[in-house]
């Protein structure tokens, strides 16, 4: 097992980075086949060519909040599953799908992995009218991809399966007689949440929870203000606060934003993109 560990540590990952919705699915295919990469984890899947290998989708979930747990491998039981297959799997390169930078760093720790290597954007591999086509389908229609034949998911999830799409692109023979067509196909379903309407927290409600992080951590913390900024990858939080004197403003203080965020991460699975704390006053 630690050999295994050793050697999972020695592939080259990579990252595919964009806002939800912005066709990061429908493209991992690509991406996968232009840089000779062997597995895709994508909404807690681990996929290999046409096949799941391991996980569970956070497509099947009922609200988003637990798909987001799901997509993190925030589940224990879950994480362990696709960890284990990956150090029994050969593979060279693997692609981790994201809402954000810090997103992919967090399921690459998770399995076990290094951090991305590289790192492409969505912008960089999409034209902005594709990505606006692919938010609108998102929003309006409810509508998600998954990278993998139709008869997958039929076999796993028949309850959300939309419909199947077919990609055809041509790359160049290595027996020198012009291109060849190769073909991709990709499943489009319907989350179960999706159906059912968008879940938003609202600033009280992170802001209560904020609140009550401060107070577990130091009860002698006296919070002035909180402002909750909601960026579409993530939440970013200004908290002011008064200290008493004695606390040492360096490490508790750091401390204490990481306390923050892995109590709101737990609890809701949305992200924290940033905590930042203003000191007001130290008090006596």
């Amino acid at each position: 097992m630690i050999l295994n560990f050793l050697l999972l540590k020695r592939k080259k990952v990579f990252a595919l980075v964009g806002e939800s919705g912005t066709g990061k699915s429908f493209r991992a295919k690509l991406v996968a086949q232009k840089y000779g990469i062997d597995l895709i984890i994508d909404d807690g899947l681990l996929i290999k060519d046409n096949r799941i290998l391991a996980g569970h989708s956070a497509k099947k979930e009922n609200s988003f909040l637990t798909a987001v747990k799901v997509a993190l491998f925030d589940e224990k039981a879950h994480r362990d599953e696709v960890a284990r297959r990956l150090q029994n799997e050969k593979f060279k390169r693997i692609l981790l799908l994201g809402t954000s930078e810090k997103m992919v760093n967090k399921i690459a720790a998770r399995l076990q992995l290094n951090p991305p290597s590289k790192i492409i954007k969505i912008e960089d591999i999409a034209s902005q009218e594709e990505i606006d086509k692919a938010i609108r389908t998102r929003r309006i229609e409810g509508k998600h991809v998954i990278p993998v034949p139709s008869i997958e998911i039929k076999r796993n999830y028949p309850s959300i399966f939309f419909e199947a799409i077919k990609i055809f692109k041509r790359r160049a023979s290595s027996a020198g007689i012009g291109p060849v067509p190769i073909m991709h196909e990709k499943s489009v379903v319907r989350p179960e949440y999706s159906k059912r309407g968008k879940v938003i927290i609202s600033e009280a409600a992170l802001s209560q929870m904020v609140n009550h992080s401060v107070d577990e951590y130091n009860q002698e913390i006296r919070i002035k203000k909180i402002m909750v900024k909601d960026d579409k990858m993530g939440y970013r939080l200004v908290i002011t606060i008064d200290v008493p004197y004695g606390i040492q403003l360096g490490g508790n203080i750091h401390e204490l934003q990481q306390y923050i965020i892995e109590n709101i991460e737990r609890y809701t699975g949305i992200l924290i993109e940033e905590v930042n704390i203003i000191i007001d006053k130290i008090t006596e």
